[in-house]
């Protein structure tokens, strides 16, 4: 028994332990520069608009999906605040609302071309994406935009207990999505969707509107992270927002091996987003920079699914 027991809780929470360990090498090896408080704060406090992103692409992970646009949507909402706020004149809180609608809207359009038409999510997603980001560089003339005021910047910015108030967002954020799909029918159903999306139909669940939904959702939770992102940095560069999308993948598919091994769960994300944050961050602070970042989460991606993969495989042959 207490090896079955030990055998469950290292499944669950061996990242966390590897975090541990990494943070010891790092405190060896950058001694007097590892342990400081502002170290730390780096990790928690720049990851807001990747926590909103990541758990954007749980949406659609979670019923059996998945979206290359969420990255754009990001970007798009990102781009849309300081270009309708600063260049238009429009009043900043419906400039963040219209940007949101923009990024609903196209995820509303891709769900309903996969659920509705047939066609292929990854196509689909794809070409989204790229038109996207097309009209991101269009309305901003491939420039950044900037000029927002420092008061909308509190938003994102204020602090609460050394950290800024858009951490509190994203763990909220986390904390109402595991409820939902831990504690509720509409979670439940989700997760039936994914497992095996025809029985789900024959048991009477609205399979097409919860795939739909997903994307939808999916789409509004990018958008907020682009308001939250553009409010902290006060301009976006449209160009930018395909990098965020390795990241989160990473991250999301990481996570499924925190807390409940072989599922998709927005608190062992959560651990996933700042285990890999913390290990760029080492890695930079010894002088790997550029390259590593890409070298870090595509190497996660790669591990992360194959772990997946193969918990999934001993749950269902238990």
């Amino acid at each position: 028994m207490r090896d079955v027991n030990w055998r469950r809780f290292s499944s669950r929470y061996a990242i966390v332990g590897i975090w541990v360990l990494m943070c010891g090498l790092y405190a060896v090896l950058l001694p007097g520069t590892f342990l400081q408080v502002s170290t730390f704060r780096s990790v928690f406090a720049s990851q807001q608009a990747l926590v909103f992103l990541t758990l954007a692409a749980m949406m659609t992970f979670v019923v059996g999906e998945f979206d290359l646009s969420i990255a754009s949507a990001l970007g798009l909402s990102a781009t849309l605040v300081p270009v309708l706020s600063v260049l238009h004149g429009w009043n900043l809180a419906l400039a963040c609302v219209a940007a949101v609608l923009c990024s609903s809207l196209m995820g509303l359009i891709n769900g309903l071309l996969v659920v509705k038409v047939g066609v292929q999510a990854l196509i689909v997603t794809l070409g989204s994406s790229t038109l996207m980001l097309g009209i991101a560089s269009l309305v901003s003339h491939q420039t950044t935009v900037s000029g927002l005021s420092r008061e909308f910047g509190r938003i994102a910015l204020y602090e609460i207990a050394g950290l800024p108030v858009s951490f509190y967002y994203g763990l909220v954020l986390a904390l109402a999505v595991g409820y939902v799909l831990a504690f509720t029918p509409l979670g439940r159903h989700m997760t039936f969707v994914g497992a095996n999306r025809e029985v789900a139909r024959l048991a009477g669940v609205a399979v097409n509107r919860i795939r739909i939904g997903a994307f939808t959702v999916g789409s509004t939770l990018a958008g907020l992270g682009g308001v939250l992102l553009v409010a902290s940095v006060g301009g976006f560069d449209s160009t930018a927002s395909p990098a965020y999308l390795l990241p989160a993948f990473a991250s999301t598919f990481l996570g499924t091996a925190v807390i409940r091994p072989g599922r998709f769960n927005p608190i062992g994300t959560l651990v996933a987003i700042y285990f890999l944050a913390t290990g760029i961050l080492g890695l930079q602070m010894l002088g790997y920079t550029g390259w590593i970042e890409n070298v870090f989460y595509g190497a996660a991606l790669i591990i992360a699914v194959s772990v997946a993969t193969v918990v999934r495989r001993r749950t269902a042959s238990t």
